[in-house]
């Protein structure tokens, strides 16, 4: 058994903190953190139109170097309680497994980092946690705005782990150095709304829309790079909101995301969509928004540190991925090098969400080991 982390894990999932309403989860983690001297600061934050938000950032030392852990302890609606097994804020322990909303997705992580500190005893430098109420909603008023609130008053980060779940199926598989970019597209075409029998007194947008996505989702963006898949342009929506059959629309719209590699920004790629349209000829509308770049921590010290403490606990050797969405990571990479390693991702935001008990354990272990190498060794 785990021990602290456990005891830590199933305190937080019992907090109902579902995006962007906190309800005792950080005040739980502060009255594990003040005990292992750590100076606790609430960050909340607010911006209009969206939720305010509370944060925790929590330092214990004040010289450098400072190694930093990130997370959140919000977590996405459990959904019907009926549908799981068991209450969903019950923490319940059986059969070798925690069940529970956010128990991969990240309150186990944050338990284990926590516990792994407690074991370590004091360090030449300083331990920091990031801990967010705002990761699975708009991510407004949570890391991006606590790290530069630390940057306004020179507070320096020098490494970070982000505990986000990155094992797919078997912990020690896999650990994240990097992630795919993510853009948003709103394409519109505007036309004549006409008779179908008349088409010659219309002006049909539905075609040249559909040209203009099958000329873009028929065109490659690349062939990947060493650390990245291929960049993937996906149509998501194609709406003309009409529910007659003998109507020509006046107007059309598609929707569509990249995730996209290394080799592009969100402003080149937007650049570069928009002269790959304006070759159809035809007007069009287009609005871009970018949620994240792409980024890559290569192989180095901290990804090197991150390999070899899961190969020390596991036995195994992590795959060295850039696979998946995005995480907070994205707004840290800014800042410091930045790694992800936590729990195992299977069952993060389903129902019956769950961690096995020995993975708790090991993740515990791994943390504590990339903790004594980064400031004992």
């Amino acid at each position: 058994m785990s021990g602290g982390a456990l005891d830590l894990a199933r305190a937080l999932i019992r907090c109902p903190s579902v995006t962007p309403e906190d309800e005792g989860a950080l005040d739980v983690l502060e009255a594990a953190l003040k005990p292992l001297g750590f100076a606790c600061e609430r960050m909340p934050f607010s911006t209009p139109g969206t939720p305010d938000v509370d944060n925790l950032y929590a330092r214990r030392g004040s010289e450098g170097p400072l190694f930093c852990f990130a997370g959140h302890t919000d977590v996405v609606p459990a959904g019907d309680p009926d549908d799981w097994s068991v209450p969903p804020f019950s923490a319940t322990v059986a059969n070798g497994r925690l069940t529970g909303r956010g128990a991969a997705d990240m309150k186990g992580a944050i338990a284990a980092f926590v516990t792994a500190v407690s074991r370590l005893g004091p360090v030449p430098g300083s331990i920091a946690l990031l801990i967010t109420g705002d990761e699975e909603g708009p991510a407004v008023n949570g890391t991006r705005r606590m790290l530069e609130r630390l940057a306004e008053r020179s507070e320096r980060l020098d490494a970070c782990v982000v505990g986000e779940p990155t094992n797919p199926a078997r912990f020690g598989e896999m650990i994240k150095i990097g992630r795919r970019g993510s853009l948003n597209a709103r394409l519109v075409v505007e036309g004549v709304q006409g008779h179908a029998a008349y088409p010659d007194l219309a002006d049909n947008p539905v075609h040249p829309l559909l040209a203009m996505a099958h000329g873009l989702a028929s065109t490659p963006l690349d062939e990947g790079t060493a650390h990245f898949q291929p960049s993937s342009l996906q149509v998501t929506s194609v709406d003309v909101g009409n529910p007659t059959t003998n109507l020509i629309p006046a107007r059309a719209e598609a929707r569509f995301n990249i995730r996209f590699n290394d080799l592009h920004t969100g402003a080149g790629l937007e650049d570069r969509l928009r002269r790959t349209l304006d070759r159809q000829g035809h007007s069009y509308e287009l609005e871009v928004s970018v949620s994240g770049e792409s980024f890559l921590t290569p192989p180095g010290p901290l990804v090197d540190l991150a390999a070899e403490s899961m190969r020390s606990v596991t036995g195994r050797t992590p795959e060295l991925s850039t696979s998946g969405g995005t995480s907070d990571a994205r707004f840290i990479k800014d800042y410091c090098p930045v790694v992800e390693l936590g729990l195992v991702s299977r069952t993060a935001h389903k129902v019956d969400e769950y961690l096995e008990i020995e993975d708790l354990d090991n993740l515990t272990r791994v943390y504590e080991a990339m903790l004594a190498g980064y400031f004992l060794s």
